[in-house]
């Protein structure tokens, strides 16, 4: 029998070199979250990530975290215009507007939500049938309908910066997709 080191195990394409990428890949990309804040947290740091490295977002996860006050959406929900600034001059944190007020427009929505008796947690897995769809393993995919409509559903409820991509990303991150590529240990 041969023993396989970690390092050697196989991976999806974009976490087989860096380190950092492995050790997410590994340990958290994929796995099914079921904690409502932990969800809601995936998913604004999904919404920062647009547009940059999903590296650059994991470098920074503990900064925004603490900018956050820990992604705790009754804490966050209540952020002023003062926030918004020492947000802004966070220079540990990315630092764009429109994802900031956005991630308060979410916590409010998160908020409001909860206070109806809607649980995020099985809002979102309600919509893949509470079990992980499976991708096609390609590594590729960047949308789907159940993304398309969870997007949609996320912006009725009043959430904003939650685009198919986004939400398709984060569905991915999040386990409610199982999009590890086809001969990835994590598959």
């Amino acid at each position: 029998m041969t023993v396989c080191s970690e390092d050697d195990l196989p991976r999806c394409r974009w976490a087989q070199t860096d380190p950092l990428l492995r050790q997410y890949h590994d340990a958290e990309w994929g796995k099914p979250e079921r904690d409502p804040r932990a969800l809601w947290e995936k998913l604004m740091l999904d919404g920062f990530q647009a547009g940059l490295s999903w590296r650059t977002i994991l470098r920074k996860r503990d900064a925004f975290r603490d900018a956050f006050l820990g992604f705790e959406p009754s804490i966050v929900a209540g952020f002023d215009d003062g926030d918004v600034a020492r947000l802004l001059g966070d220079a540990a944190i990315v630092r764009s507007r429109a994802k900031i007020r956005a991630t308060i427009r979410n916590a409010t929505a998160y908020v409001r939500m909860r206070d109806a008796g809607e649980d995020f947690s099985q809002f979102a897995w309600n919509h893949v049938g509470e079990t992980p769809l499976l991708g096609d393993g390609s590594g590729v995919t960047t949308r789907s309908s159940a993304g398309d409509a969870l997007s949609v559903a996320l912006k009725q409820r009043g959430f904003s910066f939650v685009g198919p991509v986004i939400v398709y990303a984060w569905m991915q991150a999040a386990g409610l997709i199982n999009d590890h590529e086809t001969g990835c240990f994590r598959r």
